[in-house]
């Protein structure tokens, strides 16, 4: 009992340092990330769009000067000036207030998708550079136990219970790890520029990744009726809304309009009779409505609209596919990566157990390094295959996060 409560205090120390150290990184490429500050812009100007659609037409103003001025029983018309502005048919500006917030909405559902995109692809960079390096570690210790059964074949040499070939296969051996631990050096490097790159940093940066993970005891639980909730689907629902909104638009300019004005002109004496209206100016309201009599284009409009509602429902039927086929696949790779995990985890307990057999062998004064090598190799594969197993398992985890994840 003491020992299962030590794994598993272990395995829980392990999760919460790898959650604290990935966490830090994620807000890091977040806060970092060109691609997610340009969307931010985007959908900054698109939510200022909004105060942009709340505006009336440009009041017009004009003024004009009688050249030859026309004469009235008043008397001389001088010049004439006048204003007036067009209103759209009630409800109009509200309309296109909320089509410019159901396009701001779904210019917001693409920064989320942008964010949680990034997420996944440098939560999986760092299951790659933790698989290179515990790898690296696996190799050192290999290496380390191969010098040591290098010493007790120099030993058996000198008593004449080995051969000098036993010597040599075993720093052949140390030396195929030592070029295997230099190729994974190169391709931890490189793995270190994507890993970077994502935090929109200096290549040469040094990632710290944790020391050990381990396959926890049991699976976080997710409900695939949570994956209808997932951005790229609601994105479709926004894109619908935006269409439903363009419509309403549509059918309110194809209201009349109307608009109001007012004409003042401005009118001289006449000196040669007197009359109660003498030189009185002239101040004349007038109203205007226009008529889309000839209504074709927002006919057009309606059709296209019923178009492309149908063509976005097509569009979420195929993502939900999509979506649903990846989160299938993904759950049913991390249960390959648990079976994996487990089976490599009995294989390499066997494994040791065997290594104990030999070097009890190795005390009585027997010992077959050929063996001792089949043994070290073995050890290594499965050390090497639950590693990555571990790494599958959270790379797919990582994909389940980002699919049901709300």
């Amino acid at each position: 009992m003491k020992r299962i409560i030590t794994i598993l205090f272990f395995i829980f120390t392990s999760m919460v340092s790898k959650a604290q150290t990935l966490e830090a990184y994620l807000q890091e490429a977040e806060l970092n990330s060109p691609t997610i500050q340009a969307m931010e812009l985007r959908h900054n100007i698109a939510s200022e769009k909004v105060n942009e659609v709340n505006t009336l037409p440009n009041t017009t103003i004009g003024a004009g000067y009688f050249i030859s001025e026309p004469e009235t029983r008043t008397g001389a018309q001088r010049a004439r000036f006048s204003v007036s502005q067009m209103l759209p048919w009630f409800g109009t500006i509200t309309a296109r207030q909320n089509y410019a917030v159901s396009m701001a909405d779904a210019e917001y559902t693409e920064l989320v998708i942008a964010k949680r995109k990034l997420a996944l692809s440098v939560a999986q960079s760092y299951y790659v550079l933790y698989g290179i390096n515990a790898t690296q570690k696996v190799l050192e210790e290999n290496i380390a136990l191969l010098k040591t059964y290098e010493k007790l074949a120099l030993t058996s040499v000198e008593v004449g219970k080995a051969s000098a070939v036993d010597v040599l296969k075993l720093q052949i051996r140390q030396n195929e790890l030592r070029q295997k631990k230099l190729v994974l050096e190169q391709h931890f490097i490189a793995e270190q520029a994507v890993f970077n790159n994502l935090l929109n940093r200096d290549e040469s940066i040094a990632v710290e990744v944790v020391d050990d993970m381990q396959v926890p005891a049991k699976d976080v639980l997710f409900s695939k009726e949570d994956l209808s909730l997932n951005p790229e689907l609601l994105k479709y629902d926004q894109l619908f809304e935006s269409v439903v909104q363009s419509e309403m638009l549509n059918q309110k300019e194809n209201a009349p309009s109307f608009g109001v004005g007012l004409d003042y002109i401005p009118v001289s004496e006449r000196p040669d009779m007197v009359f109660s209206d003498n030189g009185k100016d002239i101040l004349m309201p007038m109203v205007t409505l226009s008529i889309p009599i000839f209504n074709n284009k927002f006919k057009s409009v309606s059709k296209q609209n019923e178009l492309k509602q149908k063509e976005i429902e097509f569009q979420k039927e195929e993502r939900w596919n999509v979506l649903e086929n990846t989160y299938a696949k993904a759950v049913s790779q991390r249960n390959e990566a648990r079976i994996s995990f487990e089976t490599q985890d009995q294989n390499l307990q066997q494994a040791k157990d065997a290594e104990e057999i030999l070097i009890k062998n190795y005390e009585t004064g027997t010992i077959n390094f050929n063996d001792v090598l089949d043994i070290q190799e073995l050890q290594l594969k499965f050390q090497t295959n639950q590693i990555q197993s571990v790494q599958l398992y959270y790379m797919q985890s990582a994909i389940i996060n980002y699919l049901i994840n709300k």
